[in-house]
Order: C-alpha cells, then sequence, then structure tokens
C-alpha cells in the first residue's frame, strides 16, 4: 500500500519554527484514513453502516523535528490484531529520515457494543489478515 503524504502547513508549526508534537498524531489519524480508504473500507463506510473505531491508546517517540513545508510520509502497518482489537504502527519520514515512530490501539462499536470485526466485516477482516 502507498504511503500517505502531508505537508506541513505553516500553522502546524511553534514559535521555534518546528511542528508542533501534538500534530503528528493527527498525521498518524490521516494516514490510517487513507489506508481504511486504500483497502476499500474506509471509516465513512463503517460508519454508514452504524460501527465507530475510538483510539483506545496512542503514543508516538520523536526523533527528529520537522518544519514548515517538510512532506511527511507516512506508513501505516497492522502491528497486532484480535478479535477485540488492531493496533496500527506508524513510521514517519522524511527524505528517507525517520522523524517520528507511533502506535495507536483502536476498538469497534456498534450501538455502544464491542464488535468483533471478523464477524462483522469478515471482508475487511480478511483483507487485513492478507497484507504483510
Amino acid at each position: 500500500m502507498k504511503c500517505y503524504q502531508h505537508e506541513v502547513k505553516y500553522y502546524e508549526c511553534d514559535r521555534m519554527g518546528i511542528t508542533h508534537h501534538s500534530n503528528y498524531v493527527r498525521f498518524m489519524e490521516e494516514a490510517r484514513v487513507d489506508w481504511m480508504d486504500q483497502l476499500g473500507y474506509g471509516f465513512d463506510r463503517m460508519e454508514a453502516e452504524g460501527v465507530v473505531s475510538p483510539v483506545v491508546s496512542v503514543e508516538c517517540v520523536y526523533r527528529h523535528s520537522t518544519t514548515f513545508k517538510d512532506v511527511v510520509e507516512v506508513e501505516v502497518k497492522v502491528a497486532e490484531m484480535s478479535a477485540l482489537k488492531i493496533t496500527f504502527a506508524y513510521t514517519m519520514r522524511v527524505k528517507g529520515k525517520v522523524v517520528c515512530t507511533g502506535r495507536s490501539v483502536h476498538c469497534f462499536l456498534e450501538g455502544g457494543k464491542p464488535v468483533v470485526l471478523a464477524q462483522r466485516f469478515p471482508q475487511l477482516y480478511e483483507a487485513i489478515q492478507s497484507l504483510d
């Protein structure tokens, strides 16, 4: 799957001229949404079918700063998947140099109750299983 690309905007930078740390979590979300779209099962489709996917936890490890106009390439992979949760791993690079790594854990809910992904969305589950 292709990497998601985000060009750092001026408003995403702090007074020191570097990308504010909070934006990397948003970059991860943008990349994850794009990744799901590439699978043909975007969050808009899931939500139209009554399923939401809240974040259970998120982490970032900052390695190098980025600045205005840098193009951050975000690679998304599934690190772990259980019946109820999925963990995404992210590697963010600028010109091939790793600037940040991260992880986010998500569950799936329908009507406020946990959803077993393999049962509710078997095609999506199989598509994810077939990657890597």
